[in-house]
């Protein structure tokens, strides 16, 4: 892969295009292709962010490091998707589509923050869950990051049910 180049892919149908000047999104993705999680840390404020950018949102400074972070959470919110846009999707639905808190930095810089990384519930292996997992899933469920890969230098991260955390007994679902 070239500097000058963008990076294109297919995810599940649709394209994907990394622009040559989105380089913070260009070494997120190749990370996650690697199959590593990692995030900027903010060299003044010491903070994790996500997505990634080129300054800090608490300090504004441009100066960071990618850390390892462990890709492991709790779903802080999720849409239930029944009517599928994109066609690679119609086979699947009803799909989620998640919103994570990670275990890391919870709570943190105030106790209503949290990363939260979105991604669609797959199985271990990366495809789209079936229906018997779908409605297992709830605010509160514990979930573990998976990598699609999409094309060389490039993975989507996406969550599945994480067997290996205690699951609360009765995740909260919307209202059917």
């Amino acid at each position: 892969m070239s500097e000058a180049e963008p990076v294109t892919g297919e995810y599940r149908g649709m394209p994907v295009s990394i622009s040559n000047v989105d380089a913070e999104n260009r070494a997120y993705f190749a990370y996650c292709a690697a199959g590593e999680f990692r995030l900027q840390r903010s060299k003044v404020s010491g903070l994790l962010r996500y997505p990634p950018t080129t300054a800090c949102p608490w300090s504004r400074d441009r100066e960071y490091d990618w850390v390892p972070v462990e890709g492991r959470g709790a779903v802080h919110s999720y849409t239930e998707v029944h009517h599928a846009i994109q066609p690679a999707f119609r086979g699947h639905i009803p799909y989620l589509i998640l919103l994570v808190d990670l275990d890391t930095q919870l709570g943190e810089p105030t106790e209503h923050e949290a990363l939260r990384v979105a991604g669609n519930l797959v199985t271990p292996d990366g495809a789209l869950a079936p229906p018997e997992q779908v409605v297992q899933v709830g605010i509160g469920t514990r979930v573990r990051m998976v990598f699609v890969p999409v094309a060389e230098g490039l993975a989507v991260p996406n969550w599945t049910i994480d067997l290996d955390a205690p699951q609360p007994a009765e995740p909260w679902r919307y209202p059917e």
